[in-house]
């Protein structure tokens, strides 16, 4: 009898066990089958935030994985919880612009890069620049630079949801506001040696009705003084260059 109850403890403690590994066996299988999902549903896209819907209540594992994915060299980290596969895994690119949307919430694409978007400017701008009401800051990923300069919410306007790609949009200021950005944000923008000297080809792109109108809705002289410049420019048919 007693050998048979040393047995039975025996057995209870290895049952015990068992169940013990069983669930932690059933726990990583489970988190490693919702990590790969996770990740193989996020190459439809071409970013992803590592607390995007569905993740479970495992997001300090997840973030786990995918900083050692990043290491690994299976992901790219953009910024902080952006992510986007890397080139030999993704299905999709990241358009520029729409890193810059994604990397500043209340921005749009404006300045040189929409300028030169529009082909209003030849030359080539090396970063993306946008303005933000938020705070200006400079962004350096591995997928490029970015540029974001403040403006009030006062003159937050002027900008449209352009599709760039399949699936994948951006906000981009109108040729029109582009142009009266940079000369709001750029000490002189609105004297005509300044306009001169942008040499703007493909300036027929510029909607003078329009432009008037956004100078006037923005109750800035400065703005109002650079219509008028531009205005001339454009009826002798010179050029801008940035």
């Amino acid at each position: 009898i007693l050998k048979l109850k040393k047995a039975i403890l025996r057995l209870n403690f290895c049952s015990f066990f068992a169940g013990i590994y069983c669930s932690i066996l059933s726990y990583m299988i489970n988190y490693c089958n919702e990590v790969c999902g996770f990740v193989k549903s996020s190459g439809r896209y071409a970013m992803f935030y590592d607390h995007v819907s569905g993740c479970g209540g495992n997001l300090p594992q997840i973030r786990l994985q995918l900083s050692r994915w990043v290491k690994g060299g299976r992901l790219i980290k953009l910024h902080k919880g952006l992510y986007t596969l890397s080139e030999a895994y993704r299905k999709i690119k990241p358009e520029p612009f729409s890193i810059a949307n994604r990397l500043q919430s209340a921005s749009y694409v404006s300045l040189q890069s929409a300028l030169a978007w529009y082909g209003l400017i030849p030359e080539f701008v090396p970063l993306v620049t946008s303005v933000t009401t938020g705070r200006p800051r400079l962004i350096e990923t591995p997928m490029g630079r970015f540029d974001f300069r403040h403006i009030n919410k006062s003159f937050f306007w002027g900008y449209q949801q352009i599709e760039l790609t399949a699936g994948q949009t951006a906000f981009i200021a109108r040729p029109e506001k582009a142009m009266l950005d940079l000369v709001h944000l750029t000490p002189g923008g609105d004297k005509e040696d300044f306009i001169e000297g942008l040499r703007a080809q493909n300036i027929e792109q510029i909607d003078k009705a329009v432009l008037r109108k956004f100078s006037e809705r923005s109750q800035s002289p400065k703005l109002k003084r650079a219509f008028q410049n531009i205005e001339r420019i454009i009826d002798r048919g010179q050029g801008i260059e940035l």
